[in-house]
């Protein structure tokens, strides 16, 4: 698709396009899948892309994800009339319509057919892209908040490298939104013991620990009370906003300690700046959210 006579959204997304499809299929066989949020179809085959693009990664597989509301130009280039829609993608090239392979071994036969005929690249340094490739769709299905489908995708990358921290990293903290603490608190006592001093399973182990402060609605909606009840208890402010991180409520958990920061930093040695660092480093430190609450953090102890 050439830029000429395009207008600057157009252009922008054939760039976009060119990013995420073309210059990863100059060496690999990328799979295109144009879908949509409302599309129940799209939702009931995405797990299957994403199964059988972490398995054949290390033949040279790629998987990327179009959303036809955001790129309606690029949509309208592939003629796509109905979803989900799926192309294998080679050179620049869409060289067959994958869209009929609903099941696993659909697909894989026919992506066994495909590479038995193309000149796809491996070797360690393109498996290890891929394997960071995979795991930012990970991430990016856990920010989503879909604990159970970013587990899944995490065990298959485990599989390919199981010594990846960043990948048992992601796979702890997936377990945990998926509500499977003791299979994350597993995942990490089975990790060797180098591994598990590794920075980004500290991660882990912090969401982990967090975890097991959890309490059910009862108990919840009992603390929350206690806490709206007397504001000045701080013993009482901090019990709720363990519990509720612990429940899923980030940003109560976080209003509540930055108030506790700013009525009294001191307290119990600092224990609630020392919670709020520990929320911090179980999400990521490159989490927006965090990013946004460490900003308030920093105007609190600093002016």
């Amino acid at each position: 698709m050439a830029s000429m006579g395009l207008n600057l959204d157009e252009q922008k997304a054939v760039e976009r396009f060119r990013q995420q499809v073309v210059d990863p299929s100059r060496t690999k066989l990328v799979i295109l899948d144009f879908w949509a949020e409302w599309c129940g179809p799209c939702k009931a085959l995405s797990p299957v892309l994403e199964k059988v693009a972490a398995e054949y990664a290390d033949k040279g597989v790629i998987l990327a994800k179009l959303n036809v509301d955001e790129e309606q130009f690029i949509a309208a280039q592939f003629q796509v009339r109905s979803i989900p829609t799926v192309y294998a993608i080679f050179q620049g090239q869409p060289i067959a319509d994958l869209t009929a392979a609903r099941t696993e071994s659909q697909l894989k036969q026919m992506l066994d057919q495909l590479l038995e005929r193309l000149p796809i690249e491996g070797g360690d340094a393109e498996q290890k892209a891929d394997i960071a490739q995979l795991v930012a769709m990970g991430e990016q299905v856990l920010a989503e908040g879909d604990g159970e489908r970013a587990a899944s995708i995490f065990a298959q990358i485990a599989e390919m490298a199981p010594e990846d921290a960043a990948v048992q990293s992601g796979l702890i903290r997936a377990l945990l939104a998926a509500g499977q603490t003791d299979e994350a608190r597993a995942a990490l006592e089975a990790l060797p013991e180098p591994l598990r001093s590794d920075p980004l399973i500290a991660q882990g182990a912090s969401a982990i620990e967090l975890a097991g402060s959890g309490v059910d609605d009862g108990e919840l909606q009992s603390l929350r009370a206690a806490a709206v009840e007397r504001p000045t208890d701080m013993d009482a402010q901090f019990a709720f906003a363990q519990a509720a991180f612990a429940a899923g409520q980030r940003d109560d958990a976080a209003e509540t300690l930055l108030t506790m920061i700013q009525r009294d930093p001191e307290w119990n040695e600092g224990a609630a700046k020392a919670k709020l660092l520990q929320i911090f480093e179980a999400i990521g430190l490159e989490d927006p959210w965090v990013a946004a609450q460490r900003r308030r953090l920093s105007l609190l102890l600093f002016g």
